[in-house]
């Protein structure tokens, strides 16, 4: 079908029809409107794939144990001060002026060392005065021997009565007795003199110099504190519901502020028969050999008894241990996800914080032994490679 337009009366073509502005931006707005429907319902369809892919739980290496086997210690902590097994307080032994000190804190001593000198003027005047009394006493001995024995010939020839003989016989058994009290006396004055060289009585080290030179001391004055630093020893206490599993000789490890990592080891020594009434605890004494002399009196230790060992068993870190309404589980990780595993504990290693596991998990499983909260069984999960440094990326 044609159609044809009609030419006006001059004879040119009818003039056209113009398209208004409001129809055109109507036409706009449809467009507009249409484009911002496509593009949300293209983003539902985005967001709602999003929400259907599972996520991925990545754990570093730090987070994710290996379940291995080895040796497994129980043991009882303690804590508690140094102080030298053999240890004294000097003291002198005679009165006197201290004249002499040879030795202050920190020195090093042997046995029968000379550590200090007490005058010994007076004690000399005493000796000399003893040695005179028992050279008189001697000599009046003499004389009443010889008067025994003449008498005694004497009274066989009846020259003399018995009566006569027993007062000779008395005045001579004196004269020895007089004889062996001066030799007594002697001997206290020459032990005086010995005494007033102060010796030390073992071999170790001056921890105290408690008197001067110049000092007046009396007997039984203390002068230094001795200390042998070879042998040490820690009173403890421990729990009485523990002392069934602590007995002598068992070995004991600890560590002192100071030493950093360093580990010391000893044994029980003797353990105390009877609680502490006031903490019910019962004291344990260790024993320490320190050869070194690094360990010195009045440290603080910390350290544990080891009280029970296991065979080679299965262990994991006992922080990767849950329990829930009763029961007692960890997370693994299981072909890329996430596994819950009952199990059955034995020993726990306090100082490696570690927990024997004695059914429930095989040697080499991944479990999880951070404290992570909203793990689902089933849940995809990977373990993040650890990160190679540069160094061994540029040998490569």
């Amino acid at each position: 079908m044609f159609f044809s337009r009609k030419k006006a009366a001059d004879g040119s073509a009818p003039p056209r029809k113009r398209i208004t502005k409001p129809i055109i931006a109507a036409a706009a707005a449809v467009l507009v409107v249409g484009s911002a429907i496509g593009f949300r319902a293209t983003q539902a369809q985005k967001d709602e794939k999003k929400a259907d892919a599972p996520v991925v739980l990545e754990f570093t290496p730090a987070d994710v144990s290996r379940v291995e086997k080895r040796e497994i210690t129980r043991s009882i902590t303690f804590s508690g001060s140094l102080a030298p097994v053999v240890q004294t307080t000097v003291k002198s032994r005679v009165a006197g002026e201290l004249s002499k000190v040879f030795v202050k804190e920190g020195d090093s001593v042997a046995a029968g060392q000379v550590i200090a000198q007490v005058e010994t003027a007076d004690l000399q005047s005493r000796i000399d005065a003893q040695a005179a009394a028992l050279e008189e006493a001697r000599a009046r001995y003499a004389i009443a021997e010889k008067n025994r024995l003449n008498n005694e010939a004497l009274l066989r020839q009846k020259f003399i009565s018995q009566n006569a003989f027993d007062t000779t016989l008395s005045v001579h058994d004196a004269a020895a007795a007089t004889v062996r009290s001066a030799e007594a006396q002697l001997r206290i004055a020459q032990k005086a003199m010995s005494d007033a060289t102060i010796r030390a009585p073992f071999a170790g080290i001056v921890a105290r110099k408690l008197a001067n030179a110049g000092e007046k001391v009396g007997i039984d004055s203390p002068l230094f504190a001795l200390v042998d630093l070879g042998l040490m020893e820690i009173e403890a206490p421990a729990p009485a519901s523990e002392i069934p599993s602590i007995k002598v000789g068992q070995p004991v490890r600890f560590r002192v502020d100071g030493f950093g990592n360093r580990q010391f080891e000893g044994h029980v020594e003797r353990i105390n028969p009877q609680a502490d009434a006031n903490s019910r605890a019962i004291t344990i004494y260790v024993s320490v050999a320190n050869r070194d002399g690094a360990l010195k009196g009045g440290m603080f230790a910390k350290g544990e008894v080891q009280v029970d060992r296991s065979a080679p068993s299965t262990v994991i870190p006992s922080n990767a241990v849950r329990d829930e309404a009763g029961q007692t589980f960890v997370y693994t990780i299981e072909d890329g996800k996430i596994a819950r595993r009952a199990v059955k504990l034995g020993l726990a290693e306090a100082q490696g914080g570690l927990v024997e596991v004695t059914q429930g998990l095989e040697e080499g499983l991944a479990v999880v032994s951070i404290r992570a909260t909203g793990l689902k069984v089933g849940s995809p999960a990977t373990v993040k490679a650890k990160a190679i440094p540069a160094a061994e990326m540029k040998k490569g």
